[in-house]
């Protein structure tokens, strides 16, 4: 029989780093490839941002630089925007109390005068000029909180300006607490987070971000459920209650005592 030589056995065999060199070009490509993509992503990314800002940044040259100066730092007119964060430009410019129409107690809700990206331009370009809060994360915002807490808190925070019903009501020197009816939940949450006009800030160590979703399913609830009472007469308590019982109870027995005595005459 013959014999293989020791020279060819050797050359059939894989060398002991083989594997390991294998294993080293296939994570280098792998790796590589995911660098590659990841850094353009985040370059796109970056780019957009850039431009989003930059829009936002002629968007308020244009509309709000009057009042609050080129550089947010505020006039005689109207406050410092510095560090007011994303947060307070979305409520107030997607509410469209602001650009403000006529100087008054408060600014009033009216038509919003820019789109949803041109919101988000101004307020990432009013980001940019210091920390401030942020627009809210979405899991906050579902309506998927517990409306039994959420209700016990808006008693003890919130009731005594806009009503336990959210219906609002009347404050000092001509400002009022707005109704709370069909108000968004990103809306709501910003309220909450920066105090526009005369509410308090309810930040997270005052009220935590679940406290609020919480409050914000409880006004949910009373937007999507009808009045177990019937009709709620604007929801404004028991004084428009009492008012409606003595105009109209009253008026009706008056009436019926006066027609009594005029028949019998």
């Amino acid at each position: 029989m013959a014999k293989t030589p020791k020279n060819s056995a050797r050359a059939g065999r894989r060398h002991p780093l083989a594997t390991v060199a294998l294993l080293m070009v296939g994570l280098l490509g792998t790796g590589g490839a995911y660098a590659l993509f990841t850094t353009s992503a985040s370059a796109e990314t970056t780019a957009a941002a850039e431009a989003q800002v930059e829009d936002g940044a002629k968007l308020f040259a244009a509309n709000c630089a009057t009042c609050h100066g080129m550089n947010l730092q505020g006039t005689t007119q109207a406050p410092s925007l510095i560090g007011v964060g994303a947060a307070a430009v979305d409520f107030q410019v997607g509410t469209g109390r602001m650009p403000l129409a006529a100087t008054g107690p408060q600014a009033e809700e009216k038509p919003v005068q820019f789109t949803e990206e041109q919101v988000a331009a101004l307020a990432a370009y009013v980001a940019t000029k210091g920390p401030g809060p942020a627009i809210p994360s979405e899991q906050y915002l579902a309506g998927e909180g517990d409306a039994a807490v959420g209700a016990e808190l808006f008693r003890i925070n919130c009731a005594m300006c806009h009503n336990v019903a959210g219906a609002g009501g009347a404050l000092t020197e001509g400002k009022f607490a707005p109704p709370l009816a069909g108000v968004s939940a990103v809306h709501v949450y910003e309220a909450m987070l920066t105090g526009p006009q005369n509410m308090p800030v309810f930040n997270d160590a005052n009220i935590s971000p679940e406290d609020k979703a919480n409050i914000i399913t409880y006004l949910k609830y009373l937007d999507e459920t009808p009045s177990v009472g019937g009709y709620g007469l604007g929801d404004l308590g028991p004084v428009s209650e009492g008012l409606f019982i003595w105009i109209f109870g009253l008026g009706a027995i008056v009436a019926i005592t006066v027609w009594l005595t005029a028949k019998s005459n």
